[in-house]
């Protein structure tokens, strides 16, 4: 198949391409390579990968592009409460709008699966399981976003959602404000924690499960669209207490201050379902721990705080 990856130089993106390319998919990758990081270098070498350095806001660009291919991926992406905090007008025009155009200007025919976060639950109940038929109350201008376009791809029914748990991982186009990924990081390299409101839960998913879930979409595609997935680790719905004991074990000189005093500015508090996605076949292949030590040894490799999302 043809397909087509917006932000494919991005932290899924980057470890997907790869994946969609080994498969003997021919890939055409849309990015503006915001972060001056290098990922897919390593993948030039493929005739069966193009890369364009555009943006996704280019409508005649995208309607274009749309048009050569099978399957649509729209990663392109504000990602994150903070930074669609301080682009508003830009994250409205990547997060939601040219999405939309993108599933305006594709044929019924052609596949799109679109990335939602699990972060659009907002404050759960405790005790009480997110399913895919929970009321979205996202707390963010990104979780909004995310919503709002979750629904009106929803609504048209030829296309899939996934509301993904908090992903975190070693990815060629690395971020270390993911919250695993920054505590892993601080641990190896600060040795210290300050936790607010540390009985805060969520879920989480490792980077290259996430790209799996694509691939599994794609291989599955009319026995899902239509419907939303949420996609995560069964086993990882944990405190940040939690998830700071579980590093711990790996770090053993990591050291949490839980604080009586002061606010998350990540209001985020819920618990997750996954049984959705795991009844078509999907299952997640790298546990929580696993990717703790494989940031460990990639921490070893990145001792400088630039790559983030800010």
């Amino acid at each position: 198949m043809k397909i087509l990856v917006t932000g494919g130089a991005g932290y899924i993106g980057s470890i997907l391409v790869p994946m969609l390319l080994q498969k003997g998919h021919e890939v055409i990758v849309l990015d503006n390579f915001t972060y001056g990081q290098t990922p897919l270098l390593d993948c030039c070498y493929n005739a069966n990968l193009e890369i364009i350095r555009g943006d996704v806001r280019n409508r005649d660009l995208v309607k274009d592009l749309v048009a050569k291919v099978d399957v649509i991926l729209p990663l392109a992406c504000l990602t994150g409460a903070p930074l669609c905090d301080r682009d508003p007008v830009g994250a409205k025009q990547i997060n939601y709008e040219a999405v939309r155009f993108i599933a305006e200007s594709k044929s019924p025919e052609q596949m799109l699966i679109f990335p939602c976060t699990n972060s659009g639950y907002g404050v759960g109940q405790e005790g009480i399981f997110c399913d895919e038929d929970t009321p979205m109350r996202p707390i963010s201008l990104y979780g909004k976003l995310k919503v709002e376009l979750d629904r009106y791809l929803l609504d048209r029914g030829d296309c899939i959602t996934f509301r993904f748990a908090t992903v975190f991982g070693v990815s060629p186009r690395m971020r270390l404000d993911l919250l695993v990924n920054d505590f892993t990081y601080r641990a190896v390299v600060d040795r210290t924690v300050v936790l607010f409101e540390a009985h805060f839960k969520r879920n989480y998913l490792h980077v290259r499960d996430a790209a799996g879930a694509f691939i599994h979409a794609i291989e599955n595609y009319d026995r899902m669209k239509g419907k939303p997935f949420n996609v995560g680790l069964s086993e990882a719905n944990l405190s940040k207490q939690e998830l700071c004991e579980a590093i711990q074990r790996q770090v053993p000189e990591f050291r949490f201050i839980l604080s009586e005093i002061g606010k998350d500015p990540d209001q985020r508090n819920y618990i997750v379902s996954n049984e959705r996605i795991e009844a078509t076949g999907f299952k997640t292949q790298v546990s929580l721990d696993r990717g703790i030590q494989e940031l460990v040894k990639g921490y070893q490799v990145i001792r400088r705080n630039q790559f983030a999302n800010v």
